[in-house]
């Protein structure tokens, strides 16, 4: 798949998504890489063989402070693109993997654990 189709199936998966969902995400860039880098990976704290399909770098909304007026570096949600197409193949389960991705990285930004996820069967 093309970086620009991919890129068109991650715009999908943003439009998808409830106005009540994307009016908190002003201040987050989302963007497509090919493959997670060693820090990325270190940070994720994966081991080799495994996969990341995606990554939320940045301060959760539930640990923030009020501040007054100071800026903020937005945060950034990566979705990874080499390990998506080689796990998922069809342009279908792409879709829904970026999705599914997506919405993942973005509960974190709502300040919600891999751990709680797990909880309501998320996963």
């Amino acid at each position: 798949m093309s970086p620009a189709e991919f890129r068109r199936l991650v715009q999908e998966a943003i439009d998808s998504l409830p106005d009540d969902i994307l009016r908190h995400l002003r201040n987050v860039e989302i963007v497509v890489e090919w493959t997670a880098s060693p820090q990325q990976r270190r940070q994720a704290g994966l081991r080799a063989w495994e996969d990341l399909f995606g990554l939320y770098e940045g301060v959760p909304l539930t640990e923030r402070g009020v501040s007054a007026g100071e800026p903020v570096l937005p945060d950034r949600i990566t979705l990874f693109q080499r390990p998506l197409e080689r796990r998922y193949r069809t342009r279908e389960r792409i879709r829904d993997a970026i999705r599914r991705t997506l919405i993942h990285e973005i509960a974190h930004h709502f300040g919600i654990s891999d751990e709680r996820l797990r909880e309501l069967n998320a996963y």
